[in-house]
């Protein structure tokens, strides 16, 4: 009997480990946009590659440029950054907006640790 009551035990969790990972799974292809939805032209105008920002992160930087390093700032940034480039994580971008520049032309490179 007690072998039993562990086996269902052992079933019913799971069954609920199962339950709540394909929820999980439809919670978030529910946020993802559709494949046929147009990302919009804010997000991102062009993925560059190291010899487009290269050429903009120079001491003194360029005017109308400006690096921002989106990786976390204790984990990643204090360990080492492109010259020039301002720390401005990405979990906590909303925050800090008041640090992107006036002019509304400057070009924005962001980068990060890419995929991972």
């Amino acid at each position: 009997m007690q072998r039993s009551k562990a086996g269902l035990g052992l079933a019913a969790v799971l069954a609920l480990a199962l339950v709540l990972g394909l929820g999980c799974a439809a919670d978030q292809k529910a946020g993802a946009p559709s494949p046929s939805a147009k990302t919009p032209s804010w997000w991102f105008h062009d993925i560059v590659d190291a010899a487009f920002v290269q050429q903009y992160a120079k001491v003194p930087q360029p005017k109308g440029v400006m690096i921002i390093d989106a990786r976390p700032k204790r984990a990643k940034y204090d360990k080492g950054f492109i010259p020039t480039a301002v720390s401005i994580p990405y979990s906590k971008f909303d925050k800090m907006v008041d640090k992107l520049p006036k002019d509304k032309s400057t070009l924005l490179i962001f980068y990060c640790q890419g995929p991972t």
